[in-house]
């Protein structure tokens, strides 16, 4: 009777802590990440950031309920949610009001938009080093100032106009970069603690003075971004001589485009990108109208990085400018009338070391093209994104966080060429042999049975 009662007691005590753990794992979690590498967790890096972050951060992600992509958002920030609980994240279906999607610029099912005081900054790519390096921007206190030339027809930076800049100088604005218009006209001298010149393809000439004083404001050590057209007289020679560059004639026509749907050959698409601070890590779609390309001067003053290239297809039409629509077979190249084929640089980002006090670096980019970033194609692929890295790169805003390599070292098996041989006979020959020899084996003691 006792040890009936004994049994009982044991299985009611087995049944309620059975039932109190189940209850107790409703109102309390617990993760651990067991894997060697830690693969599953945030980064050192990572965490760090997140505990030096006063204040909240809102995440929204613009993503549809179809799917497994909301899910995939979600256990990603848990993430970061358990290393900062006052990380919040929300969902919105930008299928609810596509015209206010369309307004907001989100382009991509997922885009991520992160906001931290009176910041945000949008993303494509979900990936740890990426969050959390526009996190680490966001979460600096300082705004960056940047100098538009204006006054000889440039493009505005809070313009409308169609050929304007003010959709991406609002998108700058959200990232802390201030701007500011400079007429030379009225201000002989650039202004020292200006973080950022930006020359927007001038209409007219610039008169001797401020052309000189733009050569000054470089030898002085000033970070530099010139956007250039096809053909365009902006009276800026001797800038471009002390930048060590020079443009070719005619503009970029590239065949690679109609693999895009492209059909006008002087819209160059870019997917792949030369190596680079301002291109690692960046894998998204760019369109460029009608760009120029660019050559380097000998003997150079700078340290030279292509940062945009055109296809082996392509070559600078110093010809026939071709028109939207236009089919790309009455384009030809034509190596006798001075053009030169592909791939053709039109992007270049250039440093040396600044004259500046507490400066360690002096960097200039120059793209033949000014189009990619107006209110007419910043929408285009990665337009934007692409944009934001150059200016945080001028504005010695790059630093990344460096989130290490997580792998599985228990996964990866390295093999001498020997051994590779030894293990691929084995499998190929010495394994049926093997199973051969065995069978004939079984088979002979049956038969003497």
């Amino acid at each position: 009777m006792n040890g009936r009662l004994t049994n009982f007691l044991h299985v009611v005590l087995l049944v309620a802590s059975a039932l109190l753990i189940g209850f107790l794992s409703t109102r309390y979690g617990f993760i651990h990440d067991f894997s060697r590498s830690q693969r599953a967790s945030l980064s050192e890096p990572s965490r760090k950031l997140l505990d030096s972050m006063q204040g909240p951060v809102e995440i929204v992600s613009y993503a549809r309920p179809q799917g497994n992509l909301r899910k995939t958002i979600g256990d990603f920030f848990a993430r970061y949610q358990r290393a900062k609980p006052d990380l919040s994240l929300q969902f919105i279906d930008p299928d609810s009001d596509p015209d206010a999607m369309r307004a907001a610029g989100v382009q991509i099912d997922g885009e991520i938009e992160l906001r931290y005081g009176t910041r945000n900054e949008r993303l494509k790519v979900l990936s740890e080093a990426e969050i959390s390096s526009a996190l680490l921007r966001l979460s600096r206190p300082h705004e960056r100032l940047v100098a538009y030339l204006e006054g000889e027809g440039e493009r505005k930076p809070d313009g409308p106009a169609n050929a304007d800049l003010g959709q991406f100088g609002a998108v700058l604005k959200q990232r802390g970069i201030l701007s500011l218009n400079l007429a030379l006209a009225t201000t002989p001298r650039i202004p020292d603690n200006i973080g950022l010149l930006v020359i927007a393809n001038p209409r007219v000439p610039l008169a001797g003075a401020a052309a000189i004083e733009i050569v000054d404001y470089v030898e002085r050590g000033g970070n530099l971004l010139w956007l250039l057209e096809a053909d365009e007289d902006n009276g800026l020679g001797a800038l471009a001589d002390a930048l060590s560059i020079r443009s070719l004639p005619g503009v970029i026509v590239d065949g690679a485009g109609q693999a895009f749907g492209i059909q006008d050959p002087s819209f160059v698409a870019v997917n792949r990108y030369p190596e680079h601070a301002i291109d690692k890590g960046f894998d998204l779609s760019t369109l460029f109208p009608q760009p120029v390309a660019l050559a380097q001067v000998a003997p150079a003053r700078w340290e030279f990085k292509s940062i945009l290239q055109s296809s082996a297809q392509s070559w600078n039409e110093t010809g026939h400018i071709p028109k939207g629509g236009e089919p790309a077979g009455d384009v030809r190249y034509d190596g006798n009338d001075g053009e030169i084929s592909g791939p053709l640089d039109f992007g270049f980002a250039m440093t040396r070391l600044s004259p500046r006090p507490g400066a360690r670096e002096q960097r200039v980019v120059v793209i033949g093209d000014g189009d990619f970033l107006s209110n007419s194609y910043l929408g285009n692929g990665g337009n934007r994104d692409f944009g934001a890295r150059i200016f945080d790169w001028l504005l010695a805003d790059d630093a990344l966080i460096d989130i290490p390599e997580q792998v599985a070292e228990d996964r990866t098996i390295a093999l001498s060429d020997p051994a590779l041989a030894l293990v691929s006979f084995g499998f190929l020959l010495g394994l049926p042999i093997v199973l051969a020899a065995s069978g004939l084996w079984i088979w002979r003691q049956r038969r003497r049975r």
